[in-house]
């Protein structure tokens, strides 16, 4: 029987160690991490989704700072307000929820958040500084708890073959990069790469997230491999009645090591690591504004 990975045990250690992070940035530094989170519309999974991310910085102790602007917005009124956010340094975070009305450019936005209140790892700096290394930067929140989940049952990737299903900007190749920092042999494929099934059946890792219902069946995993299923796709039965599954068909996984469910898996980690980074980008801030401070003062 495969090991069941419960992200939403993993997530709730992970919010507490922040939580108490946010506590030792009050006590120490007199500064409470703040997070931006801009809603543009009335998409509704979008709604779900930034309610849960307001509901988890309470828990945290991180100040949650709404903007919910209508689907009519202009895309200069919403970098007006970016710009804003970039220079008020009660704001620590800036997260603006996808997807944007039409009228609005989504990559221009994101370019105009400043990188290191980037917590959602968008940036092209941040981007850059993952995939060539250099560190310093924030890291996008879904592959980091892809990591942290692999990191509950991987003492040692050295060596291991990983294959991604997905080349997304948001999963996909960062999650590859992440992987390849820690020295797997990582192969990227999408689901219209050819004889799919029998590259996944090489792999030690597979982190599937490709948005296809049910993609891998139990065939294509060998035995002792881990699955990392980011899919959470809704799909309605022939009784009408709607769930969520994943990319994979977890029913089919008992001979693998371990997996994580859906839901339950990878989806409460994204929320958590977005708090993590809140507060990794506050003690940066903080640190840059030391060392400024520093650096006038010999001046």
């Amino acid at each position: 029987m495969a090991q069941r990975i419960d992200g939403k045990a993993i997530a709730a250690r992970l919010v507490a160690a922040t939580a108490a992070d946010v506590g030792d940035l009050a006590a120490r530094h007199g500064v409470v991490p703040g997070l931006a989170v801009v809603l543009v519309g009335e998409d509704p999974a979008s709604q779900v989704y930034v309610g849960r991310k307001i509901a988890q910085c309470r828990r945290a102790g991180i100040v949650s700072i709404e903007h919910r602007l209508p689907a009519a917005t202009a895309q200069q009124e919403l970098l007006a307000l970016i710009a804003r956010l970039n220079a008020d340094a009660a704001v620590h975070g800036i997260l603006v929820q996808l997807p944007l009305p039409p009228q609005i450019d989504a990559a221009r936005v994101l370019d105009a958040i400043a990188p290191h209140k980037d917590v959602d790892g968008f940036h092209p700096v941040n981007v850059g500084r993952l995939s060539t290394g250099a560190g310093g930067g924030l890291t996008p929140c879904t592959p980091l708890g892809c990591i942290k989940l692999l990191d509950t049952v991987v003492d040692d990737y050295r060596g291991l073959e990983a294959v991604v299903i997905g080349k997304s900007n948001i999963v996909g190749k960062p999650v590859a990069l992440l992987l390849l920092e820690r020295e797997c042999t990582v192969t990227v494929t999408h689901i219209l790469t050819r004889n799919l099934p029998d590259i996944v059946r090489t792999a030690d890792i597979v982190v599937v997230a490709a948005g296809s219902p049910g993609l891998v069946r139990g065939d294509w995993v060998k035995p002792g491999a881990i699955v990392i299923d980011v899919g959470i796709n809704r799909i309605v039965d022939g009784d009408g009645r709607a769930r969520l599954v994943g990319d994979s068909v977890t029913a089919e996984l008992d001979h693998a090591a371990a997996v994580t469910p859906v839901p339950g898996g990878v989806g409460p980690m994204t929320i958590a690591c977005l708090l993590s980074n809140t507060v990794q980008a506050a003690r940066a801030q903080l640190e840059r504004a030391a060392a400024i401070g520093t650096d006038a003062a010999r001046a």
